[in-house]
């Protein structure tokens, strides 16, 4: 029996009503924004073509799409596609999906060390890396991974946006030269192993846990990158890392007893104490 024809407006509502059963917040954007980013189109395209067709095989690859996301899959997942300030990005779950708060991380950096040499440590999907070499004036953006998988999707998104930026397969700081660089960013892995365990199923069961969770106490990736920052920049260059707000006083006083300068502490667009940003000290 052939696929009965089915308007955009029908099967829109078809998708809310699945996304609504499945207790999904905002059902109708989300079924919007599945659709749309699918077709490659904006939300508002939808409304012009309420009463028109949906083929037979765009009908079920759509369907299937709302699915997952009923499921519980995340909506970057689903769609294949992430916001990150100016860039739509490719997303899947190689990275973890790129998020408002570490917006705030690229921005504050910006404001203090736009220039130079700058590496983007634990780049995931390359959203830091690839911000700051469109934003910024800096002569090298450079974006390291310990995943393969990772910096795999990272290229994708390099040749998306069509700047230039090195990757490299490290370690953290590990593969990085001494003095090598005049800026140093991060957004490690941060959380507890039980703040991990503990956290939304949305997160745990699909986002890349060696991306979110840093030991017992949450500090281990952060305290690596305080200590072997002062080998990697420059006298006078800057480090800047995303914390959790629960432990951004302790980073700040881990940097100052390492020897930072000019340590201070960011809120982000929450007003959450979020970011760790200071200053390598004469002595290494």
């Amino acid at each position: 029996m052939p696929d009965l024809a089915v308007t955009h407006a029908a099967l829109l509502a078809e998708a809310e009503a699945r996304l609504a059963g499945a207790s999904i917040a905002e059902p109708g954007r989300e079924a919007l924004r599945i659709w749309a980013d699918l077709r490659g189109t904006k939300p508002g395209a939808a409304f012009l073509e309420r009463e028109q067709p949906v083929a037979p095989g765009e009908q079920r690859a759509y369907l299937r799409a709302v699915a997952r996301r009923a499921a519980g899959e995340p909506l970057a997942y689903v769609t294949g596609w992430a916001g990150f300030r100016r860039l739509e990005l490719k997303a899947d779950r190689r990275a973890l999906i790129p998020r408002p708060e570490t917006e705030g991380l690229v921005e504050g950096l910006l404001a203090r060390a736009a220039t130079g040499r700058v590496a983007d440590v634990g780049t995931g999907s390359g959203c830091i890396a690839l911000s700051l070499a469109t934003e910024g004036r800096y002569d090298t953006v450079v974006a390291v991974d310990r995943s393969a998988d990772a910096l795999a999707l990272a290229r994708v998104n390099r040749d998306l946006v069509g700047t230039a930026v090195g990757l490299v397969r490290g370690d953290l700081t590990s593969a990085l030269a001494t003095g090598s660089l005049d800026v140093l960013v991060s957004n490690p892995p941060y959380l507890t192993d039980a703040e991990h365990a503990a956290l939304d199923p949305s997160v745990a069961q699909w986002e890349p846990a060696a991306a979110l969770a840093s030991g017992p106490g949450g500090l281990d990736a952060t305290a690596r990158l305080l200590d072997d920052g002062r080998r990697v920049l420059v006298a006078g260059g800057w480090i800047a890392l995303e914390v959790d707000a629960n432990r951004a006083r302790a980073v700040g006083a881990l940097a100052r007893r390492l020897g930072w300068t000019d340590v201070e502490i960011g809120v982000d667009l929450f007003g959450r104490e979020r970011y760790l940003f200071a200053r390598r000290s004469e002595r290494p």
